[in-house]
């Protein structure tokens, strides 16, 4: 089941010009989720160092999973027993599941891919494994997502081919990547019926960076009907503005009356540019990578809490943030007279000294500063005001902290 509703978009206001921007909602077999929409990565059946009812009370309304590596670990035959992966990670909200496209790509040289499928070794124990569309429509019916996604070959931008490795993907590589996935989705989607899954069946738009190529490949995956659409692809090593330009090409060309998705983007400022191109959803590891690092995003810019600067400041992460890190059990923020959050200095010393506490902690700030962002993006769209959210957010995330 999908239902999407497509309920206000961008209209210039003032010195503000029009966007591609639109707020929307969109109704799944576990829940209603508001758009634009963050969603935190739980890789192997877990945001790393969250529990679900901190993800739920900083306002998480959908999460990912990962059919490759839960594939692998813990198997099928766990989550078969546990009816999905729902009920055994104890989220009850919806789930989107990768088909393991981006899994595949990343083994590099280690995978064969040909029409059938892709065969490799499996990074856990060498077992010779073959990965199909048929076959990831399967352990995606099994784990029970809400949103599954297409099998699809992701086009890197450096070539990996024996001729031209080390170069950038040539068009010819390109095309013949896309139109491979436009092959598998079409066996996606006929197996997908098959298994009677009542779920929903999201499309990826491929093409690298060939703006021609992603529109023959968003045309043709608009004649197959999904109920909605990604866009991948991208954040897969080219530069920032080859990613932006892509991002401006492909999201708006893509059905209004169904949902977009744009896959592993990115930092706060990528996710902004990506609503006003007609984003509605967007996952990244980067909040918890980049917690577990010692990264920290504030509204007035990132903070690097490993820095001897931070040794005796008693100031919170982020004096306007009213995450449990920041404002502690109270919910009231620095900038509002709360005291009960955790010190700069503190959450120096936990990263210091290697206390777990440290990157679980940044962990729930970094994450909730993304979906607080996207419930500001909400409200302003909401509020017909964007055009001035997004001119003062890049004022005050070029600030510093």
């Amino acid at each position: 089941m999908l239902q999407f509703d497509l309920l206000k978009t961008d209209e210039a206001q003032g010195a503000y010009p029009g966007s591609h921007a639109r707020r929307g909602r969109l109704t799944l077999n576990h829940g209603v989720v508001e758009t634009p929409i963050f969603m935190p990565v739980g890789t192997y059946g877990t945001v790393k160092g969250v529990l679900p009812r901190s993800l739920e009370e900083m306002g998480a309304q959908i999460i990912l999973g990962n059919t490759f590596h839960l594939w692998m670990r813990p198997g099928l035959d766990v989550l078969a027993q546990f009816g999905g992966l729902h009920r055994f990670e104890k989220w009850d909200k919806p789930i989107l599941t990768d088909s393991g496209g981006f899994q595949v790509w990343s083994l590099g040289e280690m995978r064969k891919i040909t029409e059938e499928g892709v065969r490799f070794s499996s990074p856990v124990n060498g077992d010779k494994l073959f990965l199909t569309p048929e076959i990831s429509m399967q352990i995606q019916t099994v784990l029970g997502s809400d949103i599954v996604m297409q099998f699809d070959e992701c086009t890197p931008y450096i070539s990996i081919e024996p001729k031209t490795k080390g170069q950038l993907t040539t068009e010819a590589e390109a095309r013949y990547s896309m139109e491979l996935s436009l092959r598998w989705a079409k066996r996606c989607k006929a197996e997908f019926a098959r298994l009677e899954n009542p779920n929903a069946l999201f499309g990826i738009v491929q093409g690298g960076m060939f703006e021609h190529l992603r529109q023959e490949s968003l045309e043709q995956l608009i004649d197959l009907d999904f109920p909605g659409y990604a866009v991948g692809g991208v954040s897969v090593g080219e530069p920032k503005d080859e990613m932006l330009r892509i991002m401006a090409h492909t999201p708006h060309r893509l059905p209004a009356h169904k949902p977009r998705y744009l896959m592993g983007v990115g930092t706060p400022e990528d996710m902004v540019e990506g609503v006003a191109q007609g984003v509605d959803m967007f996952d990244c590891v980067m909040p918890t990578r980049n917690a577990r690092n010692g990264t920290l995003f504030t509204r007035f810019g990132d903070l690097k809490i490993r820095n001897a600067r931070h040794k005796l400041d008693e100031q919170p992460l982020d004096v306007t943030c009213t995450c449990h890190a920041c404002a502690g059990s109270s919910g009231v923020s620095w900038a509002d007279g709360g005291r009960d959050g955790f010190s700069r200095a503190y959450q120096h010393h936990l990263d210091r000294c290697g206390e777990m506490l440290g990157p679980m902690l940044a962990s729930i700030h970094n994450l909730h500063y993304y979906l607080n962002l996207m419930s500001e993006v909400r409200a302003a769209l909401d509020a017909g005001t964007f055009g001035q959210f997004r001119a003062q957010f890049k004022a005050q995330r070029a600030r510093g902290v």
